[in-house]
């Protein structure tokens, strides 16, 4: 059997993109604790069924998982891994009573989040009064 081209052709693609990998991992360095922070609270609520289940949480000031899951078109291993990414963020808290899960808004979570995109609308806030002239037609 002869020698098989393919293979030096998988070599290479892996050979690249490790090296897109470790450039990706060096920039990523780049942004601020602050900006980071921003963007995974921001991703975590760009999901409609995740402002749903903070909606009904606020409303009920606590909730047990299967309520929302109940009231929300999604189901319970849904609703749960989307409690548990907000609760990773800070934005909730949770217990477990028995067999039930309940949870409820952390207004401290809350606060932080609305410094950051306070902070962050200041940042980029457009001058002149917010009549500002757009340079980029």
């Amino acid at each position: 059997m002869g020698p098989r081209p393919y293979l030096s052709v998988i070599a290479d693609v892996s050979v690249n993109t490790d090296k897109n990998l470790k450039m990706k991992r060096s920039k990523g360095n780049e942004f601020s604790p602050r900006d980071e922070e921003l963007a995974k609270v921001a991703k975590a609520l760009s999901a409609p069924a995740k402002i749903a289940i903070l909606r009904a949480l606020a409303e009920r000031r606590e909730c047990i998982c299967g309520e929302i899951v109940e009231i929300t078109p999604l189901s319970q291993s849904t609703v749960s891994q989307h409690l548990r990414e907000l609760k990773e963020l800070g934005l909730i808290h949770g217990r477990i009573e028995g067999v039930k899960s309940c949870y409820c808004i952390n207004p401290e979570g809350f606060l932080k989040f609305a410094d950051l995109l306070t902070g962050f609308i200041r940042e980029v806030k457009p001058s002149n009064n917010g009549k500002a002239k757009i340079a980029c037609k």
